[in-house]
């Protein structure tokens, strides 16, 4: 199949299953007069790469991944490299990171949200996690907390 077929198939822009091929994650055969052809494994594996992107993976953890998974390379993925179980690890201190600082921010949204005449707005009962008469802690970016930015607002 041509390039515009995968695309349909998979429901990646062709601009981006270039992209993949840049990368290193697609590696397509060449037709007589040069054009890329695909099988039913690039398929399979623009759909790996595509819900990996999805996820949050970065192209470079991508190609790890899927050396590691066997979609690749069978005979790689039973090993890993310490390379890429650092860049895994690295990978993972990230995320934990994010997570932490998305905990953060729901919180002090909740925190705030509860202590408003709008509490009701809040899913399934969160209202009664706020705590009247307390004031809600805004981080500035910096260290630093206003507790009386939410009194402010």
């Amino acid at each position: 199949m041509k390039i515009g077929e995968l695309s349909r198939r998979t429901g990646v822009a062709t601009r981006l299953l270039r992209y993949y091929e840049e990368q290193g994650l697609l590696t397509p055969g060449r037709s007589a007069n040069g054009y890329r052809t695909y099988d039913e494994e690039h398929v399979a594996v623009v759909e790996r790469v595509a819900l990996l992107v999805r996820s949050g993976v970065p192209t470079r953890l991508v190609k790890a991944l899927l050396e590691l998974e066997g979609v690749r390379a069978p005979e790689l993925a039973a090993s890993c490299s310490r390379g890429v179980a650092e860049l895994l690890a690295g990978e993972l201190r990230d995320l934990d990171a994010r997570i932490g600082c998305l905990t953060r921010s729901r919180e002090t949204i909740r925190a705030f949200l509860a202590q408003t005449e709008h509490a009701a707005v809040l899913p399934d009962g969160e209202a009664s996690h706020g705590v009247p008469g307390a004031t809600v802690a805004l981080d500035d970016g910096a260290g630093a907390v206003d507790s009386t930015a939410a009194s402010r607002a």
